[in-house]
């Protein structure tokens, strides 16, 4: 059995600890009022910001019309008043901008965690349903890790829906009533024709239904794994590989919603009919790094002596060749969206060229690159440092991914990785150790009953 120790529980603690301060800064440095927001933006006119510069020629503009509209010229006086509009309009937009940013983080990193542990879950699923006799070894660290899911999803889909109510509508901006009223100013034909399926409560609801089809399915699986270590027969993992073999059905259709829902629907004006399987392949990769990784820590610490260096060789194949199927759907999308050049669809790609070029072209650096150079050769896949060093540049590499998805409809290009965005990985972090170590010592490391518990532990090529 293993013990969770209590300098990582420690650790795990002060992590929570140090992210929640952070997050309470974010949000309490965040809410800039109107003058503060102008003066900022007149400083990055003078040293030759973006968003400042248009502050800086809307207010000369502003005083050369009211001049004229002193002497009578109402022709002018109509246009300084459509500059004095357009300039408050603009800081406005930055003020809420500024204002979105801690929301943002924080939805970023918990979405991230969240991922990590479905794509654990759907990876556990297939093994189990393909009746895989290389890792089951192994299944007793993904039960650990799937305990995350359902507490993790809980607070993506509470912020989510926060962030509509109390927030201000700072993440989704479909959730503002004023899009879909014909008479506001702000009225959006577009998303009010997608107002059936993009509504609080509808969102809301199946953002349940998804938590409750992968826990029910978490559950029961871990049900059946610990009832078949003490059983006589194979009847709990029949009905492991039967549920298993249904819930990625399930998985398949859910996910694809859940992508819609909680990622692409930041950006209501834009679609991808690709982008289901693209957040399938980012959680996928990450899931199987992190299983790669808390294999390793246990292994230093005595436990899961079953587990061989031919087990980590091939988590690590996993690892490299999912990052080639990551990258395959990234560059189908972007590519067939840039040769088509349809003015709706390239704008999400124009943005995050013009303000996210760093983390945009990086991400792709540390998801195809790095596990390409670092994981193509079949040695170093059984070397344990080397495969760490890898799977932390594929985490944080998909970490920006989702950086990159989240951020540039919410925060446009008031983007920074900073306190905020520093605080929320660490909050979430905590947890996910927390719960994660406290769910291994729940059970026994090792599947003792199940049918192909000894191919696996003579698991060798």
């Amino acid at each position: 059995m293993y013990t969770f120790s209590n300098k990582l529980k420690t650790f795990s603690f002060i992590l929570m600890l140090l992210g929640a301060i952070g997050v309470g800064y974010g949000f309490f440095t965040s809410h800039l009022s109107f003058e503060e927001v102008e003066t900022l933006l007149a400083e990055e006119a003078h040293h030759g910001g973006g968003h400042g510069e248009d502050v800086a020629h809307a207010a000369p503009a502003h005083d050369a019309h009211a001049k004229e509209n002193a002497h009578g010229d109402t022709a002018h006086a109509k246009s300084g008043e459509h500059h004095v509009d357009a300039h408050k309009e603009h800081v406005e937009h930055v003020q809420h901008q500024i204002a979105n940013r801690p929301w943002s983080a924080l939805y970023v990193a918990a979405f991230f965690f969240m991922m990590i542990a479905l794509g654990v879950l759907a990876f556990y699923a297939i093994q189990i349903a393909a009746q895989a006799g290389w890792s089951p070894v192994l299944f007793r660290v993904m039960e650990g890790i799937t305990a995350y899911l359902l507490p993790g999803a809980l607070i993506v889909l509470a912020i989510a829906v926060a962030s509509g109510t109390i927030g201000h509508y700072n993440i989704f901006m479909w959730m503002n009533p004023e899009v879909t009223n014909p008479e506001s100013h702000h009225y959006d034909k577009l998303i009010d024709g997608k107002s059936g399926w993009l509504n609080i409560g509808w969102f809301a609801v199946r953002g349940l239904v998804f938590i409750a089809g992968w826990s029910l399915y978490r559950h029961f699986a871990r049900k059946f794994s610990i009832a078949q270590d003490t059983a006589e027969d194979n009847s709990n993992f029949k009905k492991s590989f039967r549920i298993s073999a249904a819930f990625l059905v399930f998985f398949i259709y859910s996910e694809s919603i859940m992508s819609w829902d909680w990622i692409m629907s930041v950006d209501p004006h834009w679609f991808s009919t690709l982008f289901g399987w693209y957040v399938f392949a980012s959680m996928f990769v990450s899931g199987i790094t992190v299983i790669a990784l808390v294999t390793i820590y246990l292994k230093s610490k005595n436990y899961l002596e079953f587990v061989n260096e031919n087990h980590l060789h091939d988590v690590a194949k996993f690892m490299f060749a999912i990052s080639i199927f990551w990258t395959y759907l990234w560059f189908s999308q972007f590519m067939l969206i840039w040769y088509s050049n349809i003015p709706e669809e390239v704008t999400y790609f124009v943005t995050r060229f013009q303000d996210y070029q760093l983390p945009f072209l990086g991400m792709v650096v540390m998801n195809f690159v790095f596990p390409l150079l670092l994981l193509m050769n079949a040695e170093y896949k059984r070397i344990p440092w080397f495969v760490v060093m890898a799977g932390l540049v594929i985490l944080f590499g998909h970490y920006v991914d989702i950086f990159n998805m989240i951020m540039p409809a919410t925060v446009g290009d008031r983007w920074f990785i900073g306190i905020p965005e520093i605080a929320s990985v660490l909050l979430f972090a905590g947890l996910f150790i927390f719960v994660v170590f406290t769910a291994l010592t729940k059970a026994p490391l090792l599947v003792k009953g199940y049918p192909f518990r000894k191919e696996s532990e003579d698991f060798h090529y």
